[in-house]
């Protein structure tokens, strides 16, 4: 069984080390014996589901969302919502976050359509307020459990859900818009986020729901063999600690 990882734009969506999403996944994919390819889908290019995969579509500059939502628009958009509504693993983080809602405004006025796989979207920060940026603490319930995610913000864009659920509740942070204290959105296996950092790699509990989510569209029995997380586990505690100090609870 091999698990491919659809890399959307990866030229062009790669902020803040979201390269390292991919990274995280094909690793901890080897490290296990399972194999796994990388395949980079840019504008124009088909987009080619195995049916044991994982899309990741990474955050850019709104020059780069103008230039791709074009793309998103045809085809490719329709694509992304049947993998969404066939369980697929799809995760966004920023720009790609913004563009998988129903619109995303950019400061200048134009408003960039979306894919739709979430009901939310994007506005621009009204006159004065800044730009939402820092590390962020949230609480994310998945599964029957109650998780933390870690990460790293920067966008200017305020986030509005409609009838979806919040990937998760912000402890320490902005999150979507500053104000109602969400993260994030999910729907079926589809999950978008402002956390760039990279995310998988400081939070591998999220980056193996990930990967376990793919496998078992094939087989539904397959477990992950565990793997010493010592330094990531110390790594995530260090900066989770940290913002918990700053008035996390």
């Amino acid at each position: 069984m091999k698990l491919t990882i659809h890399h959307l734009y990866a030229d062009m969506m790669n902020l803040y080390g979201d390269r390292g999403n991919v990274l995280s996944i094909k690793k901890r994919c080897e490290w296990r014996g399972i194999p796994v390819e990388v395949v980079d889908v840019g504008v124009g290019e088909p987009i080619r589901p195995t049916g044991c995969d994982v899309f990741l579509f990474g955050g850019g500059q709104d020059r780069e969302q103008a230039l791709l939502a074009g793309d998103l628009a045809g085809k490719k958009g329709a694509e992304l919502r049947a993998i969404v509504e066939d369980g697929g693993v799809v995760l966004g983080v920023c720009g790609g976050y913004q563009l998988m809602g129903h619109s995303y405004e950019t400061p200048e006025g134009e408003k960039l359509p979306g894919i739709g796989v979430f009901d939310l979207h994007t506005e621009p920060r009204r006159p004065g307020e800044e730009r939402l940026i820092g590390n962020v603490l949230v609480r994310v319930e998945l599964g029957g459990e109650s998780r933390e995610l870690v990460g790293f913000e920067n966008h200017g864009g305020r986030t509005y859900l409609g009838d979806v659920e919040p990937l998760g509740t912000v402890l320490y942070g902005h999150g979507n818009n500053g104000r109602d204290g969400t993260e994030g959105a999910r729907r079926l296996n589809a999950y978008g986020t402002y956390l760039h950092g990279s995310l998988l790699p400081k939070n591998p509990w999220f980056t193996d729901h990930l990967i376990l989510s793919a496998l078992r569209r094939v087989d539904d029995s397959f477990e992950l063999e565990p793997l010493d997380d010592t330094l990531e586990r110390r790594a995530f505690e260090a900066m989770a600690s940290r913002l918990r100090g700053r008035g996390g609870s």
